[in-house]
């Protein structure tokens, strides 16, 4: 039987691709709320029966929300964390929302592209990206100069007109990079879906947010483990 409890917690799920999974596997372990959809635009659901509340924020948010404590949990993807590296537990991979983070340039054509030759020690590159940090440790690591430009919207147009040599983006099937006539240089990274948890609640709310960490884990094959 279903009951409250004395330890209220908040939960941050990600709008945008990682939404309709965070949506369901919350519903498996009996945190669901019926008008809580993918294409709601209510932001805030209290759980029947329980303590706790979802809310609805932007994915690149919900590390700062769980971080100070505003939420007690949260769900979002790995590149996400790469990029902020915020102070939170990482204690569980969902194993959802598989995609990569790589470097991509435009190719000779679409009909014969060329295979992209690795980066070398060449003079300074422009790379646009929504990943700034990411990028920057990259390119760190290899030694070589780069100017990086933040974008927030379509990362893949940069090239065709100029405003950068590379890109940095996430990729799923490729499909984006192929029809912007871009080649894949290197793969940096890959991501999943994860589950954060603020440092304090951990402590403070630890009979409550266990409890959701080992449901959520009972649903992912076994070894899918944050990190």
């Amino acid at each position: 039987m279903t009951t409250a409890n004395t330890d209220p917690v908040t939960i941050a799920l990600p709008k945008g691709r990682l939404l309709e999974g965070s949506i369901a596997l919350c519903a498996k372990i009996g945190l669901s709320h019926p008008e809580l959809t993918p294409a709601t635009r209510q932001l805030s659901f209290q759980v029947a029966g329980h303590a706790t509340q979802l809310v609805i924020v932007r994915d690149a948010d919900v590390p700062t929300y769980v971080e100070y404590g505003t939420a007690d949990i949260g769900i979002v993807g790995k590149d996400r964390l790469l990029e902020q590296r915020p102070a939170v537990y990482e204690p569980l991979d969902l194993g959802f929302g598989l995609c990569r983070i790589v470097l991509a340039e435009p190719g000779v054509s679409r009909a014969q592209p060329a295979r992209p030759a690795r980066p070398t020690r060449w003079t300074t590159r422009r790379v646009a990206t929504k990943y700034p940090n990411i990028t920057e440790r990259y390119f760190l690591r290899k030694g070589l100069p780069v100017e990086i430009i933040k974008l927030s919207g379509t990362i893949e147009l940069a090239p065709l007109v100029g405003l950068a040599d590379q890109i940095v983006d996430i990729v799923d099937t490729g499909a984006t990079l192929r029809a912007h006539q871009l080649v894949e240089v290197e793969e940096l990274a890959r991501s999943t879906a994860r589950v954060i948890v603020n440092r304090a609640s951990m402590k403070t709310k630890h009979h409550r947010v266990r409890q959701i960490i080992q449901q959520l884990a009972g649903l992912q094959p076994a070894g899918s483990v944050g990190g």
